[in-house]
Order: structure tokens, then sequence, then C-alpha cells
């Protein structure tokens, strides 16, 4: 993620703790909440939109509705060399990765990986993961229950 820097004020903040706890929170209920104009609201959230602090608004949809009851971790370990994303970014592409870190240590790579059931993550394997040159080994990890995922980061006061 590219390094931002931004002047935020507790106006601001505030507003992006509400939005992250309802995204479809209206700006009138916004400007109650905290005893503004909902035209200074809607100026303040565009101005967030344009500085890259809201990046994008999202329903999250419960996976196992759709059949998607596997979660994987997998740690790649690959010949890029320090700073080349080629790898990074062909794993980007594969629809049933989630989320793609370059990581410090053995592995160059972690992904988040979201599939039907583990014959779903050998597909994925055979079908998507070793068309991609560079990737030397994998490991995987099943997530047998999930504890706490929440898409939600901590805003200051």
């Amino acid at each position: 993620m590219n390094k931002i820097e931004v002047n935020l004020d507790a106006t601001d903040l505030k507003i992006m703790r509400l939005m992250q706890e309802n995204a479809r929170i209206n700006n009138a209920d916004i400007a109650r909440e905290l005893g503004m104009a909902p035209s200074g609201i809607l100026e303040r959230v565009k101005k967030l939109e344009q500085k890259q602090v809201i990046l994008s608004y999202h329903a999250k949809i419960n996976p196992v509705a759709i059949g998607q009851k596997l979660l994987s971790f997998m740690f790649i370990k690959t010949t890029d060399i320090i700073g080349d994303e080629t790898v990074g970014n062909q794993l980007a592409q594969i629809p049933e990765v989630l989320e793609v870190h370059d990581i410090a240590g053995d592995d160059g790579y972690l992904i988040k990986v979201r599939t039907a059931d583990s014959e779903g993550l050998v597909e994925l394997m055979r079908n998507s993961l070793s068309k991609i040159g560079g990737i030397t080994s994998t490991r995987t990890t099943i997530v047998l229950q999930t504890i706490k995922e929440v898409p939600t980061i901590v805003i200051p006061e």
C-alpha cells in the first residue's frame, strides 16, 4: 500500500468510525450523530475518498452461504528477488486468493485462500499455482475454526 500523509481531525475520525461500523449510514444520520449539517458531512466524506483514506465500500458476504467453506493460508517460496512483485501480482489475479502479502522471512508470500472444500484447494494448486513460474514451494495451513475475523481497523480517538 502506498504511503500517504493525511491530516485527520477528530470529526474525520468520528465519521470514519461511524462509516466503518455501517457503510450504509447516510449523511443525515452522521450529521445528526455529530451535530453537523449533512452538506458538511458530504464534503468531508468526499475529501476522505479523494485523499484515499476511504478506499471503498463493501457488503460482507457469509462465505458458507455460497459454498466457500474452506479457509486456508499458504506460505509461498519463490525465486523472486527482493522487490520483484511478479509472482505476487500473478497470485493476486487468482479469484480464490483473497489476500496476498509480501512477507519477511524464509517465505516470499503469505496468501489467504477460500475454496469450497479440500478438493477445491487441490484444484487451485494444480490449475493455478502450478502455472506460476517462480514458485518453488508452498506450505498450507487449513483453518479449522475462525474465532475472530473482522474487516475493520482500530481508528484512534
